[in-house]
């Protein structure tokens, strides 16, 4: 069946102090920790990496995983389940930095499902969350699985937020895009254009709970990443100032013919809004995956926004999987 933010980098074992010794049911140890060691960070990485093979998507979101790999700032805990032989056979990322609520990502190992790991993991959360003091579990379910639905029902959590990934076909014939007089869409520039991208991006989701609160530490973490391609993020600029108006970030998941492109995020800056820099934005970027050489792009959306799931019906895009956020008030 989440968000999280780890806070490990080579840290020392940290036990809760609640659960300082972990707890034994038929050779299973469930430990919670508040960092992870260089050791378990892998091990977590290398289970995320063995599901995503099994599921065809990942469990854990990029965000988790972007602050597995480098690191993270943000309270954080970590649920680990193993077996008798000491193998890490699931996960749960417990993100801690709302202070009102605990939201959480989780996994099990495609060869030890069906063995009670699920349950574990959930008695976990929901032991920790109140040992917090937290109102509120959110646990995401990436794929909209049939078990996840019937875990969450067993422990009565109800559907808070449904998220629709969706795809169109890329095809040779995808216009030009033009912006506008004055406006120029030129490549990213690292090093230098980063302040401008993080002032449009958190002025445009201002509103949104995660997307709106970025740094300049989010933004470098990705920077280093494999996938990023400074000329895959796009920049809406006003000539006659330099002014960042908007922006394209598009990313490509995989490689060879399985390669996918995606919409990853396309804002546009307040003062800029009914200048059609959005439409521009966005031809620019399905321009670019399709010069790339990709034949299928995608994109996350909100199921309530009813305006963009529309907007993107109409250009192409069809419903291809669907991610559940479930809600339980503790």
């Amino acid at each position: 069946m989440g968000a999280a933010t780890p806070g490990r980098s080579g840290a020392e074992h940290t036990r809760d102090p609640g659960l300082r010794r972990p707890a034994r049911t038929y050779g299973v140890c469930v430990e919670i920790n508040d960092n992870l060691d260089t050791e378990t960070v892998s091990e977590v990485l290398r289970l995320v990496e063995l599901g995503s093979r099994a599921d065809g998507l990942s469990a854990l979101g990029e965000q988790p995983i972007l602050n597995l790999r480098h690191g993270g700032d943000a309270p954080t805990a970590h649920l680990v389940i193993r077996d008798e032989s000491g193998e890490a056979v699931a996960y749960a990322n417990l993100d801690l930095s709302d202070a009102e609520s605990v939201n959480v990502e989780m996994l099990v190992h495609p060869m030890h499902r069906h063995g009670g790991h699920g349950e574990r993991l959930v008695a976990g959360v929901l032991e920790h969350a109140a040992r917090l003091g937290r109102g509120t579990v959110n646990v995401w379910a990436h794929g909209d699985h049939p078990s996840a639905l019937a875990l969450a029902d067993r422990h009565d959590f109800a559907r808070a937020r449904v998220l629709w990934q969706m795809r169109r076909r890329l095809r040779d014939d995808e216009p030009i895009a033009t912006a506008g007089d004055g406006i120029t869409i030129r490549p990213f520039a690292p090093g230098r254009d980063e302040q401008a991208l993080l002032r449009v991006n958190n002025a445009a989701f201002a509103d949104h709970p995660e997307q709106g609160r970025w740094t300049a530490r989010d933004v470098a973490v990705r920077e280093r990443e494999s996938w990023f391609d400074p000329n895959g993020l796009l920049l809406a600029e006003r000539e006659e100032d330099g002014h960042v108006l908007g922006f394209h970030w598009t990313k490509v998941h995989g490689n060879g013919s399985g390669a996918i492109g995606e919409i990853y995020v396309l804002g546009v800056a307040p003062e800029a809004q009914g200048l059609r820099l959005g439409g521009a934005l966005t031809v620019a970027g399905l321009k670019y995956l399709r010069d790339r050489g990709l034949g299928t792009v995608m994109l996350y959306v909100d199921e309530s926004n009813v305006r963009a799931v529309r907007l993107y019906q109409r250009a192409g895009f069809h419903r291809w999987t669907t991610d559940i956020n479930y809600q339980k008030k503790l």
